[in-house]
């Protein structure tokens, strides 16, 4: 640690649960960051504050006007812009901290990558929208072993669960299945920024245990809030289950995958297109489309917009249709302006 950390990071210091050895974990650290929404992103910047040495952050999705009222990485020129968030986050964290290292990846987050983005991680941070996804983040963190914070947050009302491999229950423990039923998104419900940071600083809380050497410090239990009541509830996360398909049977099904369907995504009308693997030359698309609606394109990605419908495209194919929550409507608009 050099005397500029030491100035730096005065505050964390002194405080003794964490002091100087804790900083010195904390700067050799590698924390994933998977989704960079409204608890990803503060997730980020609270941990590129607090020095973790190496933050990787993964979100798939672009910043939206929608996104500003709670996300706070992002600015409005990053909506300007077309700006992937991985890639805003990227910059924005660099500014803040020049002395850690940060990787933003514009990418979805499925079995075929998690190898490759998640393998080396000493805790993984959810800032998902799905539980397809973090099905698939606690397969893949059971199977290594390593720490992960289940978190999430709509209306007012959120909770926080930290999952410490071999130590406490899985996320399969606690939910075998997916909540029955329509269930409430940003999009239905609409959702407080008060919620979604109260959330995120209670999974950075355990992430800093972590990361700082004091996984020890990590109580297992199931954290619930409501900013708008005002009313806090904890209880002890129920004991592991020993017949759970992940943590018992090792049963990795998520991780082991397959083809995936198209996902609705919280927080906006739209549905996500995983295409197959596919090279898209972005300026030859905009050559094609600009004759038939507005396009933006830059080095990331290009937009397409043709009311009622705007379409996103990613250059490995991928793409997000907003206007619709019908996937036959969103395959039907891929086919017709990318292809088959």
């Amino acid at each position: 640690m050099t005397s500029g950390d030491r100035d730096r990071y005065s505050r964390q210091i002194l405080f003794q649960e964490i002091g100087e050895a804790g900083q010195e974990h904390l700067l050799a650290a590698h924390a994933v960051i998977a989704g960079c929404g409204a608890l990803g992103s503060l997730q980020a910047i609270a941990l590129a504050r607090a020095g973790v040495g190496r933050l990787t952050v993964i979100d798939r999705d672009y910043v939206d006007a929608s996104n500003l009222q709670r996300q706070f990485l992002f600015e409005e020129s990053d909506v300007a812009d077309a700006l992937p968030k991985a890639v805003a986050a990227e910059r924005r964290l660099r500014r803040v901290n020049s002395n850690i290292k940060v990787h933003g990846i514009v990418c979805d987050l499925d079995p075929s990558n998690a190898e490759e983005l998640l393998a080396g991680a000493d805790v993984i941070l959810d800032g998902t929208d799905n539980f397809e996804t973090r099905y698939l983040i606690n397969d893949f963190a059971v199977s290594r072993g390593i720490p992960w914070c289940y978190g999430a947050a709509v209306s007012s009302y959120g909770l926080a669960m930290p999952v410490i491999p071999g130590r406490t229950s899985c996320l399969r423990c606690v939910y075998p299945e997916p909540p029955a039923g329509a269930q409430p998104t940003c999009e239905t419900a609409g959702v407080l920024n008060a919620i979604t940071t109260a959330i995120a600083s209670l999974q950075v809380a355990d992430a800093l245990k972590i990361l700082s050497g004091r996984s020890e410090c990590v109580v297992p239990r199931i954290t619930t809030i409501d900013v708008w009541s005002g009313t806090i509830r904890q209880l002890d996360q129920p004991p592991r289950d020993p017949d759970c398909p992940t943590c018992a049977r090792r049963d990795f099904v998520h991780l082991r995958g397959g083809t995936r369907a198209p996902v609705s995504l919280c927080g906006r009308n739209a549905v996500q297109i995983h295409a197959a693997a596919r090279s898209i030359d972005l300026a030859e698309l905009k050559r094609r489309l600009h004759v038939l609606g507005e396009v933006r394109a830059n080095e990331f990605a290009l937009r397409f917009v043709r009311p009622p419908f705007e379409m996103t495209i990613f250059p490995d194919g991928r793409a997000i249709i907003k206007g619709t929550t019908d996937p036959e409507v969103a395959r039907s608009l891929y086919s017709q302006y990318v292809g088959n």
